[in-house]
């Protein structure tokens, strides 16, 4: 299926990425309702807030939406850009396209001169830290948490100024 990646908001891209999360965590790590409404009420508050030029939004699609992953710059100055809903569906997942959505993202940071870029994560996600760190982020933080609806070991991952 040939894979195209746009980026800026698509009518239903909320409820797709929305479903892209809540199918993969809820099997991955038992993740339910609190998880899925916080991705879909997150989401669409950014959606609402988007700036074009501090912001960035790149979905890849073939018939549908198969992943996505966005920049919250809403916070750069301060806290750092924000890279969340990283995600590509099982259909996908492994064959490159996860790594070209996060460099597209990683180049949109370095074009607007974010000094840092910052992730929330969890224990157990090899295959995205590996994808992480070989992009330069690092390990700043890990403790046991529930922001997402169940406990399991949070992370967070900085690239950038500390």
């Amino acid at each position: 299926m040939p894979i195209t990646i746009t980026e800026g908001y698509s009518p239903g891209c909320i409820g797709r990425i929305t479903q892209l999360h809540a199918g993969y965590y809820a099997g991955k790590s038992g993740f339910g309702l609190e998880f899925e409404a916080r991705v879909a009420r997150e989401l669409a508050e950014f959606c609402q807030h988007y700036v074009s030029g501090r912001d960035g939004i790149w979905l890849a699609r073939g018939t549908e939406i198969e992943a996505s992953v966005v920049i919250d710059g809403s916070q750069a100055q301060t806290t750092g850009a924000h890279l969340r809903w990283f995600i590509t569906s099982d259909a996908l997942r492994g064959q490159g396209i996860g790594r070209q959505l996060l460099e597209t993202a990683l180049a949109f940071v370095d074009r607007c001169g974010y000094r840092s870029t910052y992730l929330w994560t969890f224990a157990g996600l090899d295959a995205a830290r590996h994808l992480y760190e070989a992009h330069g982020f690092r390990l700043v933080h890990e403790s046991e948490g529930r922001q997402w609806g169940a406990v399991v070991r949070e992370q967070r991952f900085q690239r950038g100024a500390g």
